[in-house]
């Protein structure tokens, strides 16, 4: 499976696990995402943004690494035009670093509410930012994570959800529906590996911890 790595701007704790999940990954760099390169030990193979949150003495570490550039005022986000750039490379298994926390809570929202609109265009997509893993669920396919036990876990939602099932946890549920404003899914625990599946919808399942 091909493997990339796309780093956003967003806080990261670049730690042994972030350096883990990163090793050996094509990387991808959206503009102000290029300053993690350096604490995370890796050089991208593509920069992609207009530039206008990034040092230029980031980008000058870089001088050899080809740069797509796009114009400040635009439709879509610098994030947005790396991930389908990483689609289009041939990304089968794609980690996005960066896309949580930080100073712009829209910019949060925005990563979010992309990873799961474009999920099933790859075999995995996932976030992760050294702290806690992000996996947006896509109807029809079984999401599990190797989850230690103890492990609290969230479902979070932007729209209703049918058939939503989860096994290897506290509070276990079998093809439910969930309407949108239900908290039902918030702070369950993991006994181990954790299996999660909805029939329709969109949302996203956060565990917390480095695990």
């Amino acid at each position: 499976m091909t493997s990339f790595a796309l780093l956003l701007a967003g806080d990261i704790s670049a730690g042994a696990a972030l350096g883990a999940a990163i090793a050996g990954r094509r990387i991808i760099a959206a503009d102000g995402g290029s300053r993690h390169a350096a604490a995370l030990g890796v050089t991208p193979e593509l920069i992609v943004g207009d530039f206008d949150s990034v040092d230029p003495a980031i980008l000058e570490a870089y001088p050899l690494v080809p740069r797509h550039g796009l114009p400040r005022d635009k439709g879509e986000t610098d994030g947005e035009t790396a991930l389908r750039m990483a689609a289009e490379l041939g990304a089968e298994d794609l980690l996005v670093v960066g896309a949580l926390g930080g100073a712009r809570t829209d910019h949060t929202f925005s990563n979010l509410n992309l990873a799961v609109a474009m999920a099933d265009r790859f075999e995995k997509l996932w976030l992760f930012d050294g702290r806690e893993h992000v996996f947006p669920l896509v109807p029809g396919r079984t999401l599990r994570h190797e989850a230690q036990r103890g492990t609290q876990f969230s479902i979070c939602k932007f729209s209703a959800l049918s058939g939503l099932t989860i096994r290897g946890a506290k509070w276990p549920l079998t093809r439910i529906e969930l309407p949108f404003d239900s908290l039902l899914t918030q702070s369950n625990e993991a006994l181990g590996p954790v299996e999660i599946e909805i029939e329709a919808g969109r949302a996203f399942a956060v565990f917390s911890g480095h695990e």
